[in-house]
């Protein structure tokens, strides 16, 4: 497979995947732009009560392999709308405080989005040193330019409008897809592309392959929870992000030494199935595609853990993506761990036969 994977068409999507907004409860667009990418590519398709979306390969087989990404971005919700139409917010998700201000935002309203930013003090009003005040969840606010609330609420801005950073996806350096929501969806663009590869390559594989794209990962799992019910896979392989340790201010003793640029990562942990992961790692070898190793503590803290602990155990694995920067707005991950994910995804799913048995002890 030395011919690549991504091409410049499936850059596009990705750009215009990556640039639509997809809050976790409200990630509906972003769904239906993934759904149309994949279309031409599976057998059949459905979105589930609360819109984890689903491509099938080969239906009618009785043995289920998923593989699986989530959907859902990191936002934050209206919460209070002061006298002066100051806006104070709650987390949907592990929004970063320290980033926000003077950071642009997009508020979603029904009647289109109310452009706004994060003031925040000029430094020549702010006292410095020790009795400074940092950015707090509690003292940051939106300014949308009015000067009442009732002008706020005349723009359609009410409590529980949902709020994007509006940031775009790029390139840097040739080297590395830039922008907010790579956590995860640049995961949904993996395994599409996997998707994609096997339909232009005519590989027929053995089993029904389900590509889910889950919703509300980042509020604790919530939409693996509810497909892994519905779908009762046999096997699960996740992907979702992991954090690049060779940048400034990350211990290594407690994060571990992974570097972008040197692979896909494999998890070791509970949640993840030792004769699946052995699969993956004895594939990666043979196939030569360079991998990185992470050790997991009670849980990977991804929708693994979901998978592997539904519907009396799933045998799950989990291939990460080194990402620099996780829930900023310039997230960066290598363009060669990408497509190298892709390929571990296709040649172990190849790997795989009909009907395998993982049990950990036969």
């Amino acid at each position: 497979m030395a011919k690549k994977i991504i091409t410049s068409k499936s850059v596009k999507f990705l750009e215009k995947y990556l640039n639509n907004a997809s809050p976790t409860g409200f990630e509906s667009e972003g769904q239906k732009l993934w759904l149309d990418y994949i279309k031409p590519y599976i057998d059949e398709h459905y979105i589930d009560n609360y819109g984890t979306a689903v491509g099938i390969i080969n239906p009618k087989a009785k043995y289920k392999v998923v593989i699986e990404a989530h959907a859902d971005e990191i936002s934050w919700f209206v919460h209070y709308i002061n006298s002066d139409g100051f806006i104070y917010l709650r987390r949907n998700g592990g929004s970063d405080h320290q980033i926000a201000p003077s950071k642009t935002v997009n508020i979603h309203t029904k009647k289109g989005i109310v452009p706004a930013v994060f003031g925040w003090p000029a430094i020549h009003t702010r006292k410095g040193g020790s009795s400074e005040k940092p950015p707090k969840l509690d003292n940051i606010f939106l300014d949308c330019g009015c000067t009442s609330k009732e002008e706020v609420e005349k723009l359609g801005v009410h409590v529980g409008c949902v709020v994007t950073y509006p940031d775009k996806f790029h390139i840097l350096n040739k080297n590395y897809y830039v922008g907010r929501a790579l956590d995860n969806r640049i995961g949904g663009f993996m395994i599409a592309e996997v998707a994609k590869y096997l339909h232009e390559n005519n590989i027929k594989l053995p089993f029904a392959l389900y590509i889910v794209n889950a919703v509300q990962e980042e509020i604790g799992l919530r939409g693996a929870q509810m497909i892994a019910e519905k779908i009762k896979p046999h096997v699960a392989i996740v992907t979702d992000v992991c954090h690049d340790t060779n940048t400034p201010m990350i211990n290594k003793i407690e994060q571990g030494d992974i570097k972008g640029g040197k692979g896909p990562v494999l998890t070791y942990g509970p949640a993840v199935q030792n004769n699946l992961l052995n699969l993956l790692i004895d594939t990666a070898e043979k196939k030569k595609i360079p991998f990185q190793r992470l050790a997991a503590s009670r849980s990977t803290g991804t929708d693994t853990d979901a998978f592997a602990y539904s519907n009396d155990g799933v045998p799950s694995a989990l291939i990460s993506l080194p990402l620099r920067y996780m829930h900023t707005t310039v997230e960066m991950a290598h363009k060669d761990d990408v497509e190298n994910i892709i390929k571990l995804y296709i040649e172990s799913l190849k790997a795989i036969k009909n009907n395998q048995d993982f049990r950990y002890i036969k």
